[in-house]
């Protein structure tokens, strides 16, 4: 959810300037608000989710915290305040219905320094207090009845008569269906024991047929129907070497038959950490169980054979675990468990936590930018500088954060969940950890010791199998503790939100007491449980877990703005995941199939965006640590976690995100710069695929360029040989433009015609002697003739080795017909230096 932006400039002013109402509510001129438009347009109301009605509306509401003027809406799922100049939604006003722990009507009546103090209207507030940490004031109009509408409109939709009014279930699936927690819970049981290549499924299940193990432990389908424990997952891993029948007798030795389990086993040493609840062992702390010690000796087993030392941690402080026996619980005795060291925590139960929890909220909302009383910490007490400008004040208002004790129970959690993780990664032993009934602190140190042991926990998917397998599977009561729906009576579906029976009126710090006067209305709670069971449990371990990713930020997958998301979310009851108490009483009302996933809908929000999402931790380094995190005392000191605690009362305080979020526009430009080199070495790579071929193409032409320029001299050569030839012959050669061949012929001895006209025409021949003129010889060739023909019919014609048979008197000169393709004859001199002249070759006919 995003975060409220602080308004230093509002757009409509609403408090008075003058120094005698400073400081307090009475300080709202309410007369001088104009009321905006009596109706909010279907059309203005695309900011509605899917399914979500308008149920009330009111118009010049003020949201005291910012001095904000606009609409407040209540539909079937939220709160929703609209600015009265944008329309648009203001994150702290807006609120979840299922999120809102109490809600009262408080009316201010204005003291006067007139005796007309009558006439004086009174202030009409509305205050909501919520369970993420914020308190939301709002101011109505007098005599408007605005303020009756929203009120009753918020126990209306808070309270439905019926389970399936509720938002989660009118609205459906929708696109975030949601697959069986059930083959999820298998799938990580089969990774714990080595099976990971197993993929469970509903026929199986169905089938019974997941009853897997390894050499020590094993998958047991013995509370399948949930008759052994309704609070205990369908299936349990348990030591191989206990029979079904010996954990139906251990279970009766637990409170609430939560008998010792495991929730998780090394893969190389074998070491386990398990949860139960309280033994049964009585006042006088004699009580024994033969088949609960069996199997807590069973936890201890080694694949040698041999025993491993055994801790049993009690997360309760010890006179607590002492007075638990006076009800017939109580701790154990080292003496009656082999080998077996009992530890206590000191961790306070739950009703200290929720007393814990409200103060913290009381501190943030009186010294925070937004309080709701619409001061802010700067100008408290009339003065200039924080705190009225006094160091004791300062010191007075941190003083009172530790009071809250806040820390301190988060730190407590924290160094049992270290120790727990350094027993079973350094001395190999295992660890069995309970509180009371072994659901709220168990689950506590039992899952905070499993995400500092297996990095798997640490991802993205892995958190969720934790969280389904240590708070979901094994029955963290979320519908008491939290306020998420329940289950009253005996099968009944009615949704039950009694009226909170506590006299606690919603309390101003000392600091903050109006000077007008207060007609308050006890609280509303908006929650289905006693009030006396709600206690931030959970939001408390997710505390924890912020505060290790803080300490080690390279070592998880996702980031702190995904932890707050994955609170609001649950908190708010959209989905169904958190339902109930248990996972018989989810399955009874088939939430799995009627209601939308949260998980879907965390993974559908990273998916649009990849690994630059905020809900994706970009320092994350699975290699650096990819074994235990096993934090030292020095560095268990928590502080304040800012994106929760400090994003209502001091949002712009609250942004120690922001380093994140400009690392992750590093990376998304880093990814961004790489794309492009990537297209810039690709393009690279074409480019000098196309200059290596034209290099080839140009180095093929070269080749052909020197082959025609040394066919070029030898053409040329061979005309200068032949031209020679002729002319050793007594003949001259002329070609002509047109293409004919002339030959001269200056000696003929033989008395041959004296003048001769050859011409060669498309295949024929003819001759025309002029007996006038000088002997010439035309050829002419044409296109369609070959020119070695011709030249050999000159040479047939005029060469005067040739015999009168046709033979040759010259064999080694090597005529043209034999030796060139090109023009006249091809001279061999070296035949000429061997030739002898005889008479007898020139003898006339």
């Amino acid at each position: 959810m995003d975060l409220p932006k602080h308004r230093p400039t509002p757009t409509t002013s609403l408090r008075d300037a003058s120094d005698s109402s400073t400081g307090s509510w009475d300080a709202l001129e309410w007369t001088k608000i104009e009321p905006i438009a009596r109706f909010v347009s279907p059309a203005n109301l695309d900011f509605l989710l899917d399914d979500e009605q308008v149920v009330a509306e009111g118009h010049g509401v003020v949201l005291v915290n910012t001095d904000d003027a606009g609409v407040l809406i209540v539909t079937n799922f939220r709160l929703i305040f609209l600015s009265e100049g944008t329309r648009k939604v203001i994150a702290l006003g807006t609120i979840p219905l299922a999120t809102i722990e109490k809600f009262n009507k408080t009316a201010v009546k204005v003291q006067s320094n007139t005796n007309q103090s009558d006439k004086t209207p009174t202030q009409r507030l509305l205050q909501v207090i919520g369970k993420d940490m914020r308190i939301i004031v709002f101011g109505f109009r007098p005599r408007t009845k605005q303020r009756r509408a929203i009120y009753d409109a918020l126990l209306k939709c808070t309270k439905p008569t019926i389970l399936w009014d509720l938002y989660a279930f009118t609205s459906g699936p929708s696109s975030f269906k949601n697959t069986s927690p059930l083959v999820r819970l298998l799938d990580e049981y089969f990774r714990l024991i080595g099976k990971a290549s197993h993929r469970a499924s509903m026929n199986m299940i169905e089938s019974g047929s997941f009853t897997l193990s390894n050499d020590l432990w094993r998958i047991s389908g013995v509370n399948s129907s949930y008759t052994m424990c309704q609070s205990y997952p369908f299936a349990l891993v348990v030591p191989k070497s206990i029979s079904d029948d010996e954990v139906l007798q251990a279970c009766k030795f637990r409170a609430r038959c939560r008998l010792p389990v495991i929730s998780w086993c090394h893969p190389v040493t074998g070491a386990v950490l398990a949860r139960s609840s309280q033994p049964l062992v009585g006042l006088m702390m004699n009580m024994r169980s033969n088949m609960d010690e069996k199997l807590v000796a069973a936890l201890c087993s080694n694949r040698d054979g041999s025993r491993r030392k055994l801790y049993i941690a009690d997360a309760r402080p010890r006179k607590n675990a002492l007075a638990n026996g006076a009800m017939g619980g109580g701790s154990e005795s080292s003496s009656n468990y082999f080998q077996s060291e009992i530890i206590f925590f000191g961790i306070d139960n739950i009703h200290a936590m929720r007393e814990s929890f409200v103060r913290l909220r009381e501190f943030m909302d009186t010294h925070g930018r937004t309080s709701s009383d619409g001061m802010s910490s700067f100008l408290r007490h009339g003065g200039s500088i924080w705190g009225g400008g006094n160091l004791s004040s300062m010191s007075a208002s941190v003083s009172t954060l530790g009071d809250s004790g806040w820390l301190l129970h988060v730190q407590n959690v924290l160094a049992g969940a270290a120790w727990i993780a350094a027993r079973v990664a350094m001395e190999k032993a295992s660890v069995l950890v309970h509180c009371s009934d072994g659901w709220d602190r168990t689950s506590q140190l039992v899952s905070l010791a499993n995400l500092l042991l297996d990095p798997y926990y640490r991802t993205f998917k892995g958190f969720q199998a934790l969280v389904e397998k240590d708070w979901l599977a094994f029955g963290h009561p979320f519908s008491d503790r939290v306020g998420t729906p329940s289950i009253s009576g005996s099968g009944n579906m009615s949704f039950e939100l009694p009226r909170q029976s506590s006299n606690n009126i919603i309390p101003s710090s000392p600091m903050r007491q109006p000077s007008g006067t207060f007609v308050s209305q006890p609280p509303v709670s908006s929650h289905a449980h006693n009030a006396n069971n709600y206690s931030p449990i959970f939001l408390q371990w997710a505390d924890c877990v912020s505060q290790l990713l803080r300490m080690y930020p390279f070592a998880f997958e996702f980031s702190a703005a995904f932890l707050v998301d994955f609170l609001d979310c649950m908190l708010s009851s959209r989905f169904g995941n958190f339902f109930f108490n248990s996972e018989k009483e989810r399955l009874q009302c088939n939430v799995f199939e009627s209601c939308g996933c949260l998980w879907a809908y965390l993974a559908d929000r990273r998916t649009s965006e990849g690994r630059t999402h905020a809900h994706c931790n970009p320092f994350y380094d699975p290699l650096k640590y990819s074994g235990p995190l096993l934090p030292p005392a020095a560095a268990l000191a928590p502080t304040i976690w800012p994106q929760f605690h400090l994003r209502w009362a001091c949002p712009e305080e609250a942004q120690s995100g922001e380093l994140e979020a400009q690392c992750r526009k590093i990376i998304l430009k880093n990814s961004e710069m790489q794309k492009a080199k990537e297209v810039a070495e690709r393009k690279a790579r074409e480019y000098t695929v196309a200059m290596e071929s034209l290099n080839a193409e140009l180095r093929r032409e070269k080749l052909l360029n020197i082959s025609a320029m040394n066919t070029a001299k030898r053409i040329t050569k061979e005309n200068t040989d032949i031209k020679r030839a002729i002319r050793s012959i007594g003949c001259k050669i002329h070609i002509s433009s047109s293409g004919d061949c002339i030959v001269d012929i200056e000696n003929n001895p033989v008395e041959a015609r004296p003048n001769l006209y050859c011409s060669s025409r498309q295949g024929s021949s003819s001759a025309l002697i002029n007996d006038k003129k000088d002997p010439i010889v035309s050829v002419t060739d044409d296109d369609d003739d070959d020119g070695n023909n011709v030249i050999g019919r000159i040479c047939e014609s005029l060469c005067p080795f040739r015999t009168g048979d046709g033979g040759c008197r010259w064999p080694n000169g090597g005529c043209a017909q034999l030796g060139s393709q090109f023009v006249g004859l091809k001279a061999n001199f070296d035949a000429f230096d061997q030739l002898s002249i005889d008479d007898s070759y020139f003898k006339p006919k």
